[in-house]
C-alpha cells in the first residue's frame, strides 16, 4: 500500500469514531418519557463462581419516537465489574443519550 494510503487509513481511523458519536438517532429535541417502573424478578440460576447483573431497561430513540427496552440480567465482563446505567442528558438544547457502560 502507497505510504500517501497509510495516512488517509489512518485519518480516517481517528476521525470515523468521532463522527459516529454525532449520530441523529442519539441526539432529540423531544425529552424522554419518564423511566417505567419496573419489577426485578429473582436472578437466573448461575453456576458456582458465576453471577447476574440487572441492567435496567431504559427509553431508546427509534428515529420516529421513543422505545422502552426492558431491564435484563446480564453476566459482567470481568470479577467485581458494576454498572454505571445509560442517561439522556441535555446538552445545547437537545437531548443526548450516554450509553451505560461497566466500570471497576
Amino acid at each position: 500500500m502507497p505510504r500517501s494510503m497509510k495516512y488517509l487509513a489512518l485519518a480516517c481511523a481517528a476521525i470515523l469514531p468521532l463522527l459516529g458519536s454525532i449520530a441523529p438517532a442519539t441526539a432529540q429535541a423531544i425529552a424522554p418519557p419518564p423511566p417505567q417502573a419496573e419489577a426485578v424478578p429473582p436472578p437466573p440460576m448461575a453456576a458456582p463462581g458465576a453471577y447476574w447483573v440487572w441492567r435496567a431497561g431504559f427509553w431508546r430513540w427509534n428515529g420516529r419516537r421513543y422505545i422502552w427496552m426492558p431491564g435484563r440480567y446480564v453476566h459482567p465482563p470481568y470479577a467485581r465489574a458494576v454498572w454505571a446505567p445509560g442517561a439522556w442528558v441535555f446538552v445545547r438544547g437537545r437531548y443526548v443519550w450516554h450509553p451505560g457502560h461497566w466500570r471497576r
